[in-house]
């Protein structure tokens, strides 16, 4: 089996973030790729990891992620940038904002495998397995009252992934979705609500132990790990408070009497 060498978008932060530092601690290479040089940097001094920072909205950046990631001869990708913007409901949310998410969570989904994809086939050659481990959410399945354009975002991106499993049908390359629930990061709300601090913290307020960065990053990880002819295609990871995408306990979790 070749070494795993793993690029990692969305590193600077999160679940991005947690992935990388959680895959160098198995052992993996990683090329951590976020916009934030700083908190790259950081990472890069934690752990040891190769990292770039680049705009996957910048198409100029893009053919540096290629060049760069040609050097590096990635057998996975483990997509995470993405995000949310607004939460109002249809008719008054913003052009912009859609704009946005569609750039962040779609278009960018698939630049990215446009100029990863030919190296992953390459890794291949040698017998070995190659995957691409996308996150999507639970909002790409399931709509929710102020979340439309994160809803629609994230369908598309989870359709670009089940559409791209089914093209690369014959090929060693494992396509894999990731999609969490409530998952508390320290900015992933905060770009929601546009820094507004109030209504971020709001959203987990009384809800026992949601999930953590690290915890979906452990699962994701884990599977990583499996053989590479082990296609685990679709992981929901929800903390136990959350039934359902608009079902979410707030107040301590008790067996009933």
């Amino acid at each position: 089996m070749s070494e795993k060498r793993l690029v990692v978008t969305g590193a600077s932060s999160g679940i991005g973030e947690a992935v990388a530092r959680q895959a160098v601690a198995r052992g993996w290479r990683v090329l951590a790729v976020a916009r934030r040089a700083e908190r790259l940097e950081a990472l890069r001094r934690d752990t040891g990891c190769e990292i770039l920072a680049v705009d996957l909205t910048d198409e100029a950046d893009i053919t540096r992620l290629a060049e760069a990631a040609a050097a590096f001869r990635p057998t996975g990708l483990v997509q995470v940038a993405g995000g949310a913007k607004g939460a109002a409901p249809v008719a008054e949310t913003s052009i912009d904002d859609w704009r946005w998410m569609f750039e962040a969570n779609v278009i960018g989904t698939k630049r990215v495998v446009d100029a990863l994809l030919p190296l992953l086939r390459d890794s291949t050659r040698d017998g070995s397995y190659a995957e691409i481990m996308v996150v999507t959410s639970i909002a790409a399945t399931v709509p929710y009252t102020g979340g439309s354009g994160y809803n629609a975002a994230k369908s598309a991106e989870k359709q670009l992934v089940d559409v791209l499993r089914l093209e690369l049908a014959g090929e060693p390359i494992r396509v894999m979705e990731v999609a969490p629930g409530m998952v508390w990061t320290e900015e992933f709300s905060l770009v929601r609500f546009e820094g507004d601090k109030e209504k971020a913290d709001a959203v987990y307020k009384d809800v026992q132990d949601p999930l953590s960065a690290d915890d979906v990053a452990r699962v994701m990880t884990d599977i990583l790990a499996l053989p590479g002819h082990v296609s685990v295609d679709e992981t929901i990871i929800k903390p136990v408070a959350q039934t359902h995408p608009w079902i979410v306990h707030r107040g301590p979790l008790a067996a009933k009497a």
